[in-house]
């Protein structure tokens, strides 16, 4: 460990122990706003003091083994101690490094999930459809919540363009990953001839807004439409104006919601939609490189952008940006994403902890 990185431990052990002393303040405890914040910190730093701690323990049997090594009677279980505290430390450091890597402070955020068709007409929409699938099997199985906010059905079925809205616990931290060109190589049910067909889609992950950093709307930029609902949703949303059609006309991005049977509330979930997008907008302006980092561009929905393939009849998955294939892509579209999921959440942290390293803090 280097005498940088151990430095900013001790900072951060001083922190953490600084923020025990501030919670317990009963002016902290009488202000919500700032006892929110302080315990949000403590809590990101609890994982690394509790790892930090395990690596001090190990050091101090480690020097503990090193005075007895020398004691005839005790030599032999000295030196046995000594191997086993030496492999504590080789054990706990990488894991000591990966707690050092900053959070991204959007990853417990709830987000909205964008899928729309590309190339391909009729085939890209019904691939639309079986991305959509995909994720709501996917969010079932990590226990989240899914709302369907907008959709656009394709003319043979699928999606032209659907929203769905996704909560749950850490939702950003799995599904940053996600947004791009998702291209896929099958024979269409239309296809006489047995021919594979390329078509693609884009998908968007937007985090979505908390109050504390919304982004001030002017109600005077927005041009509020409202229409009746189409598609599924019985036979009440077709009686009703109740669907929303939001534009911010300074921007031009418009955003739909016609899910619920209340107007109110279609209008509450376009206004966090449009939120969502403002605020991508605006980070993206204020610093291209790490939009694309976050990946917040899509691309244009071209089948030479794409960060994945989907090859059915290879049964094959593959991520361009990590060179990853899996020859299960009948699972992965029944939810089972974390194999893909990982190994890019293990790439990207690799890139953090080599930075980390590479500037010694």
């Amino acid at each position: 460990m280097t005498p940088l990185i151990r430095a900013r431990l001790e900072r951060l052990a001083e922190r953490h122990s600084e923020l025990a002393v501030l919670l317990a303040d009963p002016e902290t405890q009488a202000d919500p706003a700032r006892f929110r914040d302080f315990s949000r910190e403590y809590a990101q730093l609890e994982p690394l003091m509790a790892c930090y701690e395990r690596y001090q323990a190990a050091e101090r049997d480690l020097a503990a083994a090193e005075e007895l090594i020398a004691d005839p009677e005790m030599g032999a279980l000295a030196r046995d101690e000594l191997a086993a505290s030496r492999a504590r430390l080789e054990a706990i450091e990488p894991e000591l490094y990966l707690h050092l890597i900053p959070p991204d402070p959007d990853d417990q955020r709830n987000v909205f999930l964008e899928v729309r068709a590309g190339t391909g007409g009729a085939e890209a929409a019904l691939f639309a459809g079986d991305l959509l699938r995909m994720y709501l099997r996917y969010a079932e199985t990590r226990g989240w919540r899914t709302e369907l906010v907008s959709a656009s059905e394709g003319e043979l079925g699928g999606y032209k363009e659907v929203v769905v809205r996704v909560s749950g616990t850490g939702v950003y931290s799995r599904l940053k990953f996600e947004p791009g060109v998702h291209r896929v190589q099958r024979v269409p049910e239309t296809e006489s001839q047995g021919r594979i067909h390329t078509s693609a889609c884009t998908v968007a992950v937007l985090p979505e807004v908390e109050a504390i950093d919304a982004i001030a709307i002017n109600p005077n930029d927005l041009r509020i439409d409202t229409y009746r609902a189409s598609g599924a949703g019985g036979q009440h949303v077709n009686k009703t104006d109740s669907a929303i059609r939001i534009t911010h006309l300074p921007t031009g991005i418009v955003v739909e919601c016609q899910d619920e049977r209340s107007q109110h509330k279609n209008r509450a979930k376009a206004m966090a939609l449009l939120q969502a997008k403002l605020l991508a907008s605006a980070r993206a302006a204020q610093n291209s490189e790490v939009s694309g980092q976050r990946r917040l561009q899509v691309g244009s929905g071209d089948r030479s952008e794409r960060i994945r393939t989907y090859n059915f009849p290879q049964n094959r998955l593959t991520d361009h940006r990590i060179n990853l294939t899996i020859y299960k892509l009948d699972e992965i579209l029944e939810g089972q994403l974390d194999q893909v999921i990982e190994p890019l959440l293990a790439e990207h942290q690799s890139a953090q902890l080599a930075t980390l390293l590479a500037n010694g803090v």
